[in-house]
């Protein structure tokens, strides 16, 4: 559909339903319009981040992606403050606090859609702003690393793509990463709660672990574009938040300090994990209509881990949640695995390519 009706266009609905549907949130009464509205909410938001990396992928270079994929991940990471500062509002003109937080996150979204609409730039070969010399170039620039807004997806791409199983082997690790990703996003605020803290003290105690995440991530990316050394980052990433999740699952229940140095560590790694990852598959990816397709399923099949993650953390292990822990390390370090055997796949392929042919990224 982005495809079809243009990024800017697509993106602009996309961002203006959810900002919508997030304000309608706010006056939800009861169960069934709860239901209701969050599901419709989902379906809008479905769209974003994938479409956001699809956009990427038709204006930069594969060694230019992750550091930009980094920093929309990363900015993610900003809602605990945001959430904590709003929460401030409760009882204002008679509002409880999360219907605030509902209110004030969906304006700026409807708002930012008119923007979108209207200056969003759609291919490289298409903006208006560039003069015809600047075009040629950005298009000469991309030629060949780079999916097109002209090509059109075929019935011989989509079958090529949907039965390559090397790509369902991202998938599986983009899964791994996305179960302990979810859970601590769910779970943060009761993990850090300790007994001192509850609600927006609990709350505020999660942002130091989200600033940390976003300078890794970053980071991480930017050495991932810089060395040509995604799948290593991304090895690396989950190794180190696998670890992490090994720790808090092992330390005793009240070790609250030791267990929220830890919780930095996993969360921060969580997060690194998915420009390199992301950045990787669609640097492997030959032509337009491959990215059209492998980008959404990839996203698409890590939505499996919200739905794990409700069920990994227990309420009778409150506030150690050594089964989600444990569950979350497994994961990530099943995950690095499976990104080694794809590295040692694309070497091999590597090895056996013709000089003139074209080699698969690491």
């Amino acid at each position: 559909m982005l495809k079809r009706f243009r990024p800017s266009r697509w993106m602009a609905l996309m961002m203006f339903c959810w900002g919508v549907m997030t304000m309608l949130l706010a006056s939800v009464r009861n169960f069934g319009g709860l239901v209701a509205v969050r599901f419709l909410l989902g379906a809008f938001e479905s769209g974003l981040f994938p479409g956001q990396v699809y956009i990427i992928t038709f204006w930069y270079r594969p060694e230019e992606r992750a550091i930009r994929i980094a920093v929309i991940v990363a900015c993610s990471s900003l809602g605990g403050a945001i959430a904590f500062a709003i929460g401030r509002l409760n009882g204002v003109a008679g509002l409880a606090g999360w219907r605030w937080l509902f209110l004030l996150e969906g304006i700026p979204s409807c708002l930012a859609a008119i923007l979108c609409a209207f200056f969003f730039p759609d291919y490289p070969e298409t903006v208006s702003w560039l003069s015809d010399e600047e075009r040629e170039l950005a298009m000469r620039r991309i030629r060949g690393v780079a999916s097109l807004g002209h090509d059109k997806i075929t019935w011989k791409e989509a079958k090529a793509t949907l039965v390559d199983w090397r790509l369902y082997a991202h998938y599986i690790a983009y899964i791994s990463n996305s179960v302990p990703l979810s859970s601590i996003s769910l779970f943060a605020p009761t993990i850090v709660a300790g007994p001192k803290y509850k609600g927006l003290d609990a709350q505020l105690f999660t942002v130091p672990p989200y600033a940390i995440g976003f300078v890794v991530t970053v980071t991480v990316a930017w050495l991932a574009d810089r060395y040509e050394k995604r799948s290593i980052a991304t090895f690396c990433s989950m190794l180190v938040a696998g670890v992490s999740f090994i720790i808090q699952g092992a330390l005793p229940a009240d070790a609250f300090k030791a267990r929220y140095v830890f919780l930095c560590f996993g969360l921060s790694f969580s997060f690194a994990c998915i420009p390199p990852s992301l950045s990787w598959l669609t640097a492997n990816l030959r032509s337009t209509g491959a990215m059209t397709l492998t980008v959404p399923l990839n996203v698409a099949f890590g939505q499996l881990g919200q739905i794990i993650r409700v069920y990994i953390s227990k309420d009778s292990e409150v506030p150690g949640f050594p089964t989600g822990h444990f569950t979350n390390a497994g994961f990530l370090l099943e995950g690095a695995v499976i990104v080694l055997c794809l590295r040692h796949f694309y070497t091999r392929r590597n090895r056996q390519l013709d000089p003139h042919e074209r080699t698969w990224r690491l």
